[in-house]
């Protein structure tokens, strides 16, 4: 991926997004040759790198930058949430998804929410599913990691036992989130125990956190030394043992559906990624139990298309309109694929994205919702509409490791503790993401006992002939594929290194149905920073966008972080986003 100067971006003739003239970036790109970290908060890169430091591989340092975004992103991620993962495996060039998402309780039947929640999906444990995050980064490290689960928890351990100092992102977003937090007496007593949230510089020690990091740690040494018996101890401790009974009690107690036997009998899945072709590149999502094909039918269209310069008025429109027609599909096809069937091989078949293509009016902007372009199964109905204004919740957070060897680990963290309690004496939610199930029987992502609700995180990788070319993610709810799109075009069409292009200035739209109970949709909208010039802005105005101007570095816009490998030296390239706390590290 080559680095180009100033010049090369003044000279579009459309215009460009930035105003003035274009910088290299705020912030030098992270270049290494041995291992690169970028994640959500500079001490979960930190974490990352202290495990490199001490021999591991890409999946160790990556699983210990994703478990420390846990402790020191507790606002946006939790140890009890999910996690899903992508993982290049350089010894045999193959590519994996990890299914860090939990399912629906068995009790949790589409029955119970329309007779005991008036047909409402609430917030809260009655939207827990099973906690994944844990069997994520257990299956990572045992089918992919070299060292002990003590080993790369150690980073995370100190920073919940000893703490760390509050930063000014946390300490905001625990002031706006303190109505609904507080109103949980066990969250209450970790993040306002004197009624307040903690200033910034206070330290924030969560010592519950810290005793369930230690339990599992002795269930692991308790296991005779054998690495792999080891990792599965800690597991049935958390699944099948007095872990999984405390969660299950208090999920009770609470009046939530998740019980014992929903804990015990859950696994995550280890499966090939869904890959499609751009560019002479194979990039690899997570499946449709995500919104990871988001991402490839996105790319798959605009491979058909000429997407003229960086920042014009028409590459954008042309992106923002690719981005509505994938959406579309999402809603009308995804699913946990146990339950649908999802026909992936159709949505990303060159044919149909050529059709898909012939959809967008080079002129005009699409208003409303569009269809599914296959024309049959499940298709938005009339969802609760808004003129006006953008979901403004902060939640989950992203990391990524490459190594000298070329491995991969794409992680894209989640469920903050803002809408359910902590488990008393465990320091840890159990995941809400069941907010993200539909009530309608109809759609694909219905709740259903033992279904996995449609997860918007969703990591991501590059590889050209087998080989790892780049890992990036963001989060961002429904902005994730929109934000990984265009900082993955800006890198591999328009020629930037990954700190340009995760700093260029974006677009997002929310013209579909939010994957958010209710599912709120935007009809026609579209965001973009405010460096975007003005004539730009004008233009797309003209081509119909209802258009509303972020601030200049948004965090709504995504927080993308990416490393790239250079396929000729193997050296790497880091970087990370300013729109929030995300930081690269690497040598």
């Amino acid at each position: 991926m080559s680095e180009p100067g100033h010049l090369a971006h003044r000279r579009s003739t459309e215009g460009f997004y930035l105003t003035g003239p274009v910088p290299t970036s705020l912030r030098p790109p992270i270049r290494g040759s041995r291992a690169v970290v970028s994640a959500g908060h500079y001490l979960a890169a930190l974490a990352g790198d202290r495990i490199f430091a001490r021999g591991g591989n890409a999946v160790d340092a990556g699983v210990a930058a994703a478990m420390a975004i846990n402790v020191v992103q507790p606002d946006l991620t939790n140890f009890g949430g999910v996690a899903p993962i992508a993982v290049y495996e350089a010894s045999t060039g193959q590519t994996w998804q990890i299914s860090g998402l939990g399912c629906f309780p068995r009790r949790a039947t589409l029955e119970f929410f329309m007779e005991h929640c008036d047909g409402d999906l609430p917030a809260g444990v009655l939207a827990s599913v099973v906690p994944a995050a844990l069997d994520a980064y257990i299956t990572a490290l045992d089918r992919f990691g070299t060292m002990t689960f003590g080993d790369v928890i150690a980073p995370a351990l100190e920073l919940a036992e000893h703490g760390f100092p509050v930063y000014p992102a946390l300490r905001a977003n625990l002031a706006t989130s303190q109505p609904k937090m507080a109103q949980f007496p066990t969250t209450r007593a970790i993040f306002f125990p004197n009624g307040d949230p903690p200033e910034v510089g206070d330290l924030l020690v969560q010592r519950d956190l810290a005793g369930l990091f230690h339990a599992l740690i002795a269930a692991e040494t308790g296991a005779g030394g054998d690495r792999r018996a080891g990792l599965m101890a800690a597991r049935d401790l958390f699944y099948r043992g007095e872990i999984a009974e405390r969660i299950a009690r208090f999920v009770w107690e609470q009046g939530g559906l998740l019980e014992l036997g929903d804990l015990a009998a859950f696994h995550v899945d280890v499966e090939p990624t869904v890959t499609i072709r751009f560019r002479g590149l194979d990039v690899h999502t997570c499946g449709p139990w995500c919104q990871g094909p988001v991402l490839a039918q996105m790319l798959a269209i605009l491979e058909t298309m000429d997407l003229g310069s960086a920042g014009t008025a028409a590459t954008l429109h042309t992106i923002a309109e690719a981005m509505k027609l994938a959406f579309a599909d999402r809603e009308a096809y995804y699913g946990d694929p146990k339950f649908v069937e999802v026909p992936l091989g159709e949505l990303l078949s060159p044919d149909y994205a050529r059709r898909q293509a012939e959809r967008i009016d080079a002129r005009r902007a699409l208003l409303e919702i569009p269809p599914g372009g296959l024309g049959r199964r499940w298709q938005a109905r009339p969802t609760p509409a808004v003129r006006g204004g953008a979901p403004s919740d902060l939640d989950t957070s992203y990391a990524c490791a490459v190594d000298a060897a070329g491995n991969g680990f794409s992680c894209t963290p989640s469920d903050g503790a803002g809408n359910t309690p902590i488990v008393s004496g465990l320091g840890i939610i159990v995941s809400s993401r069941g907010i993200q199930g539909w009530l309608d029987p109809h759609h694909p992502g219905c709740v259903a006992p033992g279904r996995r609700p449609r997860l918007t995180p969703s990591p991501a990788l590059a590889t050209r002939n087998g080989r790892l070319v780049m890992a990036f993610g963001t989060p961002g709810g429904d902005v994730q594929p929109q934000a990984m799109l265009q900082a993955f075009l800006n890198a591999v069409v328009f020629g930037m290194d990954p700190q340009q292009a995760i700093e260029f200035p974006r677009i997002a739209t929310y013209s579909f149905p939010s994957s958010f109970f209710p599912h709120r949709s935007h009809p026609g909208s579209l965001f973009a920073e405010e460096r975007v010039s003005e004539p730009v802005l004008s233009d797309l105005r003209d081509r119909g966008h209802r258009l509303e101007v972020w601030p200049g570095y948004h965090p709504q816009a995504g927080a993308v972080c990416m490393i790239a490998r250079d396929e000729k030296q193997g050296t790497l390239t880091g970087g990370a986003d300013p729109r929030r706390n995300a930081y690269a590290i690497g040598w």
